[in-house]
């Protein structure tokens, strides 16, 4: 297996100010919640602010009264503010529960719209370990940000808020002496904030490849073992996860030094309380009442402030997550509408050309991918409506890529592709996607019976509709052997059907859709030549008049076909119909010659193996 550098576009070590804003719309969404969720987390500030007091009065009466001291008053006022905190602590568990779960449903929903609108070219450069890490942990990590965090935030402000402010009315020299620490707790948080930024991002850029990784292994699982390769994989895999294992101990370690940092600091704070508040008493300038109030106030102070640093510290990795996640929600796709198509479809319903696609053009098309070599070079050509194109050439000459262009997965780099007469890239991505239909050699089924594949093609189609468009691809033999018949379940990715299953299945769903322009990419490569002329007759009758493009090896499929272009390095060395290229004794002429002559021989040697049989 091999890996490439699957890049995350970590920017600096910085926390992002403006990218924790954006996300945090997704909180301030649930505009209710979120009220009630500073309500709670206020609620809890100033119960928390009310123990030390009562604590300081109680003391201070029974030093002034001795067992004439209103115990009972003080017992109620124990019991208001335990009720009170644990009031709200509920609410505090229920807001960030909910909270929390609605973010992390709105951040997939959003990121998984958005996959559904990226061009090809970004799924050629992000492995599905990439997109299931942001779509998993990385979400997780950011909704208990987004709830739980928040919220420890605005309860923590506001306790160490009002205990400042309790604490400077009291005696503001001891004050100063308890909130002292603070500036040494600054620069400690500053000094670790980096370290962990780093670290958080190498772990998940090491999650990312071993997610990876197991995907491959699931999806290649025949492969591996028909190549006999699990310990190459094990050992390619082993080396992932101690790299992952190296970063996520150091992650740890420098978390694991900075708490108790933290820890250590908040003792100073609360043993100078207790120095200088001693001190006092012994000089009769302050009562004891207020000295354990001073130390109550001082430990409470920093109980916050050790919250906040754990999720600090959980800020620094999430970091990485939320450039991840923000990255796949705001990524614009690279082939899409223009502004001025966008204008007319919000204004008008339609991109103001008419509905329909007939002659097609490629006037100096050149593509290249990204700054790679040139595929496509200076390719013109002209389809007029309703013909049939054929594609054929050696792999790697550009066929793919010129179907890929036509149909606007990507666009051309150079020249332009015009369908009667208006550049394509002035009509509806939508529109003209809507009227285009496809069969791969490798089709794609979705888990679900046939039928519903089938009527993923059409969803508003009728039983009799999947049917017919099945009996025209040559799918409903098979179909009606079958057990449950169109209710048979297909297996994830189609894989309880055979490849030549799956490719009739697909040729049903692209003939339900009743597109105007068909490109089929070696769509007949595993059915057997029966069925594929039962196919060509039955599409020879549904796509009449419509426009269609052939890529094949099998050049017998495509002898029919309006014209035959030979593609080359990305470009159209010969073209004509089958009969004109072989009379002209070219390339077409030696590829046909020799794959005729390789027939022959599978014939004559399947017919010995039956005359052997028989004797």
């Amino acid at each position: 297996m091999t890996h490439e550098d699957w890049s995350d576009d970590d920017s600096d070590e910085t926390v992002d100010l403006r990218l924790w804003r954006k996300l945090l719309k997704y909180t301030l969404h649930y505009r209710r919640t979120a009220v009630t969720f500073c309500v709670v987390a206020f609620g809890m500030a100033a119960s928390d602010l009310g123990f030390p007091i009562v604590t300081g009065k109680l003391i201070a009466d029974v030093e002034a009264n001795g067992a004439d001291a209103n115990i009972a008053f003080y017992g109620w006022a124990y019991g208001v503010l335990a009720v009170s905190l644990c009031a709200n602590i509920c609410a505090f568990i229920l807001c960030a529960g909910k909270i929390r779960t609605h973010v992390s449903h709105d951040i997939r929903r959003d990121a998984f719209q958005r996959l559904q609108e990226l061009s090809f070219s970004f799924y050629d450069t992000k492995p599905v370990g990439w997109l299931m890490a942001r779509l998993t942990s990385d979400c997780n990590r950011l909704s208990n940000i987004l709830a739980w965090g928040v919220m420890d935030l605005i309860w923590g402000s506001t306790l160490m808020a009002g205990i400042s402010v309790v604490m400077v009315i009291y005696n503001w020299k001891l004050a100063i002496a308890v909130l002292s620490v603070v500036p040494v707790l600054f620069a400690v948080s500053v000094f670790f904030r980096k370290r962990i930024l780093r670290t958080s991002r190498l772990v998940r850029k090491a999650n990312s490849r071993l997610t990876g990784v197991y995907n491959e292994g699931i999806a290649g699982v025949r492969t591996t073992k028909v190549f006999v390769r699990q310990e190459q994989n094990l050992h390619d895999f082993d080396q992932l996860a101690d790299n992952m294992q190296e970063h996520s101990v150091r992650n740890a370690i420098l978390s694991a030094v900075y708490l108790p940092i933290v820890l250590t600091v908040s003792s100073v704070a609360i043993a100078l309380a207790l120095v200088l508040g001693g001190h006092e008493v012994v000089l009769g300038t302050l009562a004891i009442g207020e000295v354990v109030m001073f130390m109550y106030y001082a430990q409470l102070f920093f109980a916050p402030v050790q919250d906040l640093s754990a999720w600090f510290a959980e800020l620094q990795m999430a970091q990485a997550s939320a450039e991840r996640v923000l990255s796949l929600v705001e990524a614009v796709p690279d082939v899409r509408d223009t502004d001025s198509v966008t204008l007319r479809l919000s204004e008008m319903g339609s991109d103001g050309h008419p509905d329909a696609i007939g002659r097609i053009e490629f006037q100096d098309v050149g593509f290249r991918y990204r700054t790679g070599p040139e595929i496509i070079g200076a390719l013109n050509l002209v389809v007029e409506s309703g013909q049939t194109i054929a594609l054929v050439g050696a792999t790697g000459g550009g066929k793919s890529t010129l179907v890929n262009l036509l149909c606007r997965f990507y666009e051309p780099t150079e020249g332009r592709i015009v369908i009667d007469g208006i550049d394509y890239t002035d009509r509806s991505l939508r529109w003209f996607q809507s009227h285009l239909g496809i069969v791969l050699q490798q089709p794609h089924l979705f888990s679900g019976t046939i039928c519903e594949n089938i009527r993923y093609g059409d969803l508003e189609a009728t039983q009799q509709q999947i049917e017919d468009a099945a009996r025209l691809a040559g799918a409903h033999e098979f179909i009606s052997e079958l057990e449950q018949g169109y209710e048979t379940s297909v297996g994830e990715g189609g894989n309880q059907l055979s490849l030549g299953q799956k490719q009739l299945v697909s040729f049903a769903r692209a003939v339900l859709k009743r597109p105007r322009l068909l490109v089929m990419d070696e769509a007949t490569s595993s059915i057997d030549t029966e069925t594929e002329q039962q196919i060509q007759a039955g599409l020879a009758r549904v796509l009449t008049g419509r426009t269609s493009f052939v890529i094949a090896h099998r050049l017998s499929t495509i002898r029919a076909a309006d014209r035959i272009l030979v593609i080359e390095k990305g470009k159209i060395i010969e073209q004509g119909t089958h009969t004109e290229l072989v009379r002209q004794g070219g390339h077409y002429h030696d590829l046909y010659t020799e794959q005729s002559m390789r027939d022959i021989v599978r014939i004559d040697n399947a017919m010995d193996s039956g005359a052997e049989t028989l004797q």
